[in-house]
């Protein structure tokens, strides 16, 4: 083959891949010094020169002009009896130039040639494919989907292809060959001997900035900037935003007039829910913004933690708002704030709780400890976690988190004790001392008339009546007692009335009282409650 031959076919092959002129002289030239390398062991003594204009090539052989015994090296030197045939004025140490033709190589070695040129093209698209999508990690690209697989779907961009693997599509899409897919490229892998693998992806955080900047005109001039988006792809997202204008409003100019800026980048993200809210330098204003649409009266933070961790008090009613479904929400504030948010319900200063180090006789101190560390000092706040949570964060095993729990929740469901309750004012203390002293007439002994006071005083001491049996007083206290004060009031309405002041009358009375049959309990009642009825007597 000639060597015009070899080169037309060569220019052929770089029109079809696009190459300019230069990159083609590169590789012509590497081509046939590889050619020279294996036929001659080295290309040191050679020159190339190629036209590409022209289409031809010329290969010159240097060698040393050296005396006719003295060459070592044939491929760089040359006896001075065949230099002085080639020209009769070449000497010792002259430098003699002639021409090497390419049929010279033969036919094998030109079609090796050839299978260079080629691989040398697809090493240098590899490298421009490489390089050219490394500028674009970042941004979109629209690739049309020319096969869905399994675990990836390929997408054909400017001939070029790129990988949508399984997880970094929106869960819920699907996707048929020939449609036009909006992506942004991810990463660019290139291992040792393969093509360059292109990787894109929607569910990348960076997917959505594009999206805002290709439809809010603002964050594309650097009018509002995008400082932090966190997303569970699918599901819902958090936005925050700033604006470097004091006259524009950053969420309003993301959200559009009736929301029509960020409904195209819902309907491009499969309806995912997107919460757009305005950054804060401020951590805790921060967290309590990502916290939305729950509103927390406190947020506490713990630097010293890593990740630092914030405790945020919400009201009661919005504990769940806050904690979102399934955890949603408080996730997405904890990757948009970088803190490990814990929600705790706000108790108000009426309701019970009890300190954790009130449980120090059933928990261990190491125990409390880490509970407090956490944010746990009260057994509410241990309550509003569940088992597998308290033990991850307060770093306890699973069955001390549950014996934890049982032990709090015990003694929540035992209520307060009395104490307790008498502090909390669920009960009134009121004296039964006046209840006792209470007559038969329904008055107490500072209402009752001086002269009966006096006559009480003065009564003499009457002889003790007979003691009742022992089991019987053992087993009727309540009866002996209303019986006793039966007695006292009898006594002194005889007090008042002389006709029946007589010792004879009080032993009597006394007989009968011990000896009377049981009152029943309806009566016992009366007796301690109703005064009785005056008796009459003749």
């Amino acid at each position: 083959m000639r060597s015009e031959d070899l080169i037309s076919s060569f220019g052929e092959i770089a029109r079809s891949k696009d190459m300019d002129r230069d990159t083609l002289q590169i590789i012509v030239e590497d081509v046939f010094r590889a050619m020279l390398r294996k036929r001659y062991g080295s290309d040191e003594a050679f020159e190339i020169i190629f036209n590409p204009k022209q289409g031809d090539i010329q290969i010159l052989h240097i060698q040393e002009v050296v005396g006719n015994w003295e060459v070592e090296d044939p491929v760089t030197e040359i006896k001075e009896s065949d230099a002085k045939e080639i020209d009769e004025n070449f000497e010792v140490g002259d430098e003699v130039a002639g021409g090497l033709d390419v049929s010279e190589f033969g036919r094998r070695a030109v079609m090796t040639a050839r299978q260079t040129f080629r691989q040398r093209i697809r090493d240098i698209e590899k490298e421009q494919v490489y390089q050219e999508y490394t500028e674009l990690i970042g941004e979109i690209v629209v690739g049309e989907i020319y096969q869905v697989r399994r675990h990836e779907t390929l997408l054909m961009h400017e001939d070029t292809e790129l990988v949508l693997p399984r997880d970094e599509q929106i869960p819920g899409d699907h996707y048929r060959k020939g449609n036009m897919l909006r992506t942004v490229v991810k990463e660019v892998r290139r291992d040792a001997g393969s093509d360059p693998q292109v990787v894109v992806s929607r569910t990348s955080p960076v997917f959505m900035e594009r999206l805002f900047e290709v439809e809010v005109p603002e964050v594309h001039d650097g009018i509002v900037e995008i400082k932090k988006v966190a997303r569970i792809p699918g599901d819902r997202a958090k936005v925050a935003v700033e604006s470097h204008d004091e006259k524009v409003d950053p969420v309003g100019a993301c959200v559009g007039v009736k929301g029509v800026r960020i409904n195209a980048v819902v309907r491009e993200l499969s309806d995912e829910n997107i919460d757009v809210m305005q950054w804060s330098d401020d951590p805790q204003e921060l967290i309590a913004r990502a916290l939305s649409p729950a509103e927390p009266t406190n947020v506490t933070l713990n630097e010293d933690e890593d990740p630092p961790r914030a405790r945020v008090e919400v009201p009661a009613d919005e504990v769940s708002q806050a904690i979102g479904k399934r955890g949603v929400n408080i996730k997405l504030a904890s990757r948009l704030t970088s803190h490990e948010i814990d929600v705790y319900r706000e108790i108000p200063p009426d309701e019970e709780d009890i300190d954790i180090e009130q449980f120090g006789d059933e928990l261990t101190d190491e125990t409390i400890q880490k509970l407090e560390r956490i944010g746990c000092d009260t057994g509410k706040a241990v309550l509003e976690l569940s088992a597998d949570a308290l033990a991850r964060r307060a770093d306890l095993d699973r069955e001390t988190a549950s014996r934890v729990m049982e032990i709090i929740e015990t003694e929540f469901e035992k209520g307060p004790g009395i104490i307790e309750s008498i502090r909390q004012g669920r009960f009134t203390v009121e004296s039964i001392q006046g209840a006792e002293a209470t007559g038969t007439d329904g008055t107490t002994p500072s209402e009752a008339s001086p002269e009966a006071n006096v006559s009480a005083e003065a009564e003499p001491e009457e002889p003790a009546a007979p003691e009742a049996p022992a089991d019987a007083n053992d087993d009727q206290p309540e009866t002996a007692d209303a019986d006793d004060e039966t007695r006292a009031d009898d006594e002194t309405r005889e007090t008042e009335d002389p006709s029946t002041d007589t010792p004879e009358a009080n032993d009597d009375e006394g007989v009968e009282d011990d000896d009377a049959e049981e009152p029943s309990e309806e009566e016992k009642q009366d007796v301690g409650s109703a005064p009785e009825e005056p008796e009459v007597r003749s």
